[in-house]
C-alpha cells in the first residue's frame, strides 16, 4: 500500500513538471501576442520593454537614420517626442525615449507615394514640423489656405468621399529634409503644403483617401498637436 502511495504522488509531481515545460512557451507567446495587440491598438504602455518585439523595428529604423544622415529621428531623448507614420499600416506612432506612446489611425494620399509637385501624393522620407497653426480653435474649424474660418465643418462618419478638402481643428505643416527626395525645387513638402491635419471625411479615416496631406481624426490631431513642438521629426514610411 505504502509503495503503491510513493508511486501515485511521483506520477502526480511528473506529470505537474510535464505540463508546465509544455505551457511555458506558450505562457511567453500569450504575452507578445498581447503586447502586438496593444500596439496595433491605440497606445503601447511604458511598461513594455524596449527591447520587445513591438518596438524593435523602431530601434532598427533608428539605427538606419543614424548611419545615413547622422541624426536619430526617434530620439532617444524621453523629453523630445519623434512621430512615424506608416503608410502600410495607415497609422501614426508619437514616440518619447524610442517607446510608442500614442497612436492614431490616418488617412494618406489616394494617389500612392511621392513628392512631385501637384501629384497630389504623400511624400516620404524625414521632415519636421515647420509650423502649429490652430491653437486653440474650435475642434472642426474650417482653415482656408491656413487661415481660420471661424466656420464649423459638417463632420461626414460615413465612408464617403466628398468633392471638399477640408482642413480641420489644427495644421502640422510639414518641411522635408532630404534634398533631391522631399525638399527643393519641384518636391519640396513645405511648398507643397503637406500637412497633418483634420478633416470632415472622418469615415475615410484608415484609407488612402487624402490629397497628399495626412488626415487625423479631429480629436486625434488636437490630441497630437498638444503633444509636439515645432521642430519635431516626422518620418513617413511606406
Amino acid at each position: 500500500m505504502v509503495a503503491h502511495k510513493k508511486i501515485t504522488i511521483l506520477s502526480f509531481v511528473l506529470l505537474f513538471y510535464c505540463f508546465e515545460a509544455f505551457s511555458g512557451p506558450h505562457k511567453q507567446n500569450n504575452i507578445n501576442m498581447s503586447s502586438s495587440w496593444v500596439q496595433i491598438t491605440n497606445t503601447l504602455p511604458m511598461w513594455v520593454h524596449k527591447n520587445s518585439a513591438s518596438s524593435m523595428w523602431v530601434q532598427e529604423v533608428n539605427k538606419k537614420l543614424l548611419s545615413v544622415s547622422g541624426k536619430g529621428v526617434l530620439t532617444d531623448n524621453e523629453d523630445i517626442p519623434s512621430i512615424v507614420i506608416d503608410i502600410s499600416e495607415q497609422r501614426l506612432y508619437l514616440l518619447k525615449d524610442a517607446r510608442i506612446i500614442k497612436s492614431f489611425p490616418i488617412s494618406s494620399s489616394k494617389y500612392g507615394e511621392g513628392s512631385t509637385q501637384n501629384s497630389f501624393k504623400t511624400p516620404l522620407g524625414i521632415h519636421v514640423i515647420k509650423d502649429k497653426i490652430g491653437y486653440d480653435v474650435p475642434k472642426n474649424t474650417i482653415f482656408k489656405s491656413r487661415i481660420n474660418t471661424n466656420r464649423p465643418a459638417e463632420i461626414i462618419h460615413s465612408p464617403f468621399d466628398t468633392e471638399d478638402d477640408h482642413v480641420t481643428s489644427r495644421i502640422l505643416w510639414l518641411d522635408g529634409t532630404e534634398y533631391g527626395k522631399n525638399k527643393g525645387k519641384g518636391i519640396d513638402s513645405y511648398d507643397r503644403y503637406i500637412y497633418i491635419h483634420g478633416t470632415h471625411e472622418e469615415g475615410l479615416i484608415g484609407t488612402k483617401a487624402s490629397h497628399g496631406c495626412i488626415r487625423m481624426f479631429n480629436d486625434d490631431v488636437i490630441n497630437l498637436f498638444s503633444e509636439v513642438t515645432e521642430g519635431t521629426y516626422v518620418l513617413i514610411k511606406a
